[in-house]
């Protein structure tokens, strides 16, 4: 008999969708607040995902956030699908996305295409993966981030 053939979306993709549109409902409720309320409650939500994490990825993950928050304190530290994310006027420009979360054998680094100066020729990187952060790693991340915010 021939394996079945799977269309539609895997039970990790409509998790990261519902906890989407959680984030979504959860910010409509919040209404209109001023930059400060906004980074403040966004911070509040990061670091309590942080903290549900296995513990490899919750030590990768804090430190791209203190890394993030030393290099570019003007971004907004808010969920994007269940994972901590970055924004600038509202727009994600970087994410961390967990190992566990889709059951990868490392994490990531990502950048949206609001990051600037990343650009590099025809073809550049967009996302890293992490499976350790050594002291070069770090300053490369604070590095990426510096310019992605321009």
């Amino acid at each position: 008999m021939a394996a079945e053939k799977h269309e539609g979306f895997t039970e990790d993709e409509r998790s990261a969708m519902k906890e989407r549109a959680k984030e979504l409902k959860t910010s409509s409720r919040r209404g209109p607040r001023s930059a400060k309320a906004a980074k403040a409650d966004g911070e509040s939500d990061v670091l309590a995902k942080i903290a549900e994490m296995p513990e490899a990825d919750r030590v990768l993950a804090a430190r791209v956030h203190e890394i993030v928050k030393a290099n570019a304190p003007e971004l907004t530290p808010k969920l994007w699908y269940g994972m901590p994310a970055y924004a600038r006027n509202g727009k994600v420009l970087c994410f961390f996305q967990a190992a566990h979360k889709f059951k990868s054998r490392y994490a990531t680094l990502g950048f949206s295409d609001e990051a600037t100066g990343l650009d590099d020729g025809t073809m550049w990187p967009t996302v890293f993966a992490l499976t350790e952060l050594t002291a070069a790693d770090e300053a490369r991340i604070g590095q990426l981030v510096k310019t992605a915010v321009g």
